[in-house]
């Protein structure tokens, strides 16, 4: 086949359906299991449509996180530099080493510990927007600062800061964003966590990067290393929740019976089994999980072999029907735990029970104390992130 007619990667959504994956994504996982797309540098990996292929290839140790290996399906163009932010982009023992590091602090015990300092920190919000001008942005409202709030405790970052990082956040997770702005941001915000790294090692406090420091102290860790932990864990803390905070209440907006559902209900279960169900459903991480094979693989009546790409495309394994009947439909009823929006495997989501917890407290409480909330615009002039590895809304302005 030639690779012109391999369809290109990343595919558009359809104007009219911002919920849904690509339909020509869809028309692949029809297709097969394993098919090949086309990269902006002209290669063309393998695309893993389907739950139980990504699954297994998830945990199979011949398949790499390493953006320096060759073959590695880049999303972008990167100038060679800082192109590895930490543990994520690495492989085991390495990945397993610097990740058990910071695994502590976001275990499910200590993260319910966490429940009433997060519930008071969406309560002071909502307070906050119900006291305010109307209509508003609930993205710069309400959205971006929960999580950013959460995460900023967590690690002793001052909130202060927080146009800082997120701006230049903002620039690391743009597709479109060129490689030397990349690299600046990564630049930047490596140094302010550098900064942050030794004001920690002076004056060590209850908090995560005062653990890092500790294990800088002990020589368990590189100063560099520790800081590129905390750029990590800091743009992965509050992007992909804020994001699912938005998207998750727009998409409620737009299916009221679901709405009422969520917002009516006494059953914790019932604010538990949303949160499952919209995260299978609207997949912030929508540009597909990258790897590269290590030796040749066999699956599903293919060759992978060693050397060539694979994209683990996540949204349209959520919507696989052999796994959730009726996929394109929102339930919030549905059992939806086995969803891949976290990944699967050795790299599968660190802070999942910390966004967990967030979620569910805001989708059991926003609702509740605005029940009247709505859009203040209409669904065709939201603008949504098609632009960036993080999917969402830019803004979503609301009324009640």
């Amino acid at each position: 086949m030639h690779t012109t007619d391999v369809p290109e990667f990343p595919m558009a959504r359809t104007s009219g359906c911002p919920f849904d994956p690509p339909p020509a994504a869809r028309a692949k996982q029809r297709e097969g299991p394993l098919v090949r797309v086309r990269l902006w540098d002209g290669s063309t990996p393998w695309l893993v449509t389907r739950y139980a292929e990504q699954r297994a290839l998830l945990a199979d140790p011949r398949v790499s996180a390493d953006v320096s290996r060759p073959g590695y399906p880049s999303p972008a163009p990167t100038t060679g530099e800082g192109s590895k932010i930490s543990f994520i982009l690495m492989d085991d023992p390495e990945h397993a080493r610097l990740r058990r590091m910071v695994t502590a602090p976001f275990a499910v015990r200590r993260v319910r510990a966490m429940r009433p300092a997060v519930q008071k920190i969406v309560d002071d919000l909502i307070d906050e927007l119900l006291a305010g001008p109307k209509p508003v942005d609930l993205v710069e409202a309400f959205a971006l600062p929960v999580p950013s709030l959460v995460i900023c405790e967590l690690l002793g970052v001052p909130y202060s800061d927080h146009d800082f990082f997120q701006d230049n956040s903002k620039i690391m997770i743009r597709r479109d964003a060129e490689p030397e702005e990349r690299t600046a941001a990564l630049g930047k915000l490596a140094a302010y966590l550098d900064e942050l790294m030794g004001a920690k090692l002076a004056k060590p406090r209850d908090d995560l990067l005062s653990g890092l420091a500790g294990r800088v102290e002990a020589g368990e860790l590189t100063r560099s290393e520790a800081a590129q932990m905390g750029v990590l864990l800091l743009i992965a803390g509050h992007e992909t929740t804020a994001n699912m905070i938005a998207l998750g209440t727009l998409a409620l907006l737009e299916h009221p019976d679901q709405l009422a559902r969520l917002r009516d209900a006494d059953d914790p279960r019932l604010v538990e089994s949303a949160v499952e169900e919209l995260l299978r459903y609207l997949n912030i991480t929508h540009n597909g999980r990258r790897r590269v094979a290590t030796e040749d693989i066999e699956i599903a009546g293919r060759t992978i072999k060693a050397g060539e790409g694979i994209i683990l495309a996540n949204d349209i394994a959520n919507r696989d029907p052999d796994v959730f009947p009726d996929p394109d439909r929102l339930d919030l009823g549905r059992d939806a735990r086995k969803h891949v929006a976290f990944g699967f495997g050795v790299h599968q989501c660190l802070g999942q029970s910390l966004a967990r917890l967030e979620l569910e407290i805001v989708y059991g409480t926003l609702y509740r104390r605005i029940p009247t909330l709505r859009l203040a615009s209409d669904l065709a002039r939201i603008p949504f992130k098609h632009d960036g590895s993080v999917y969402g809304v830019y803004e979503l302005p609301v009324t009640w």
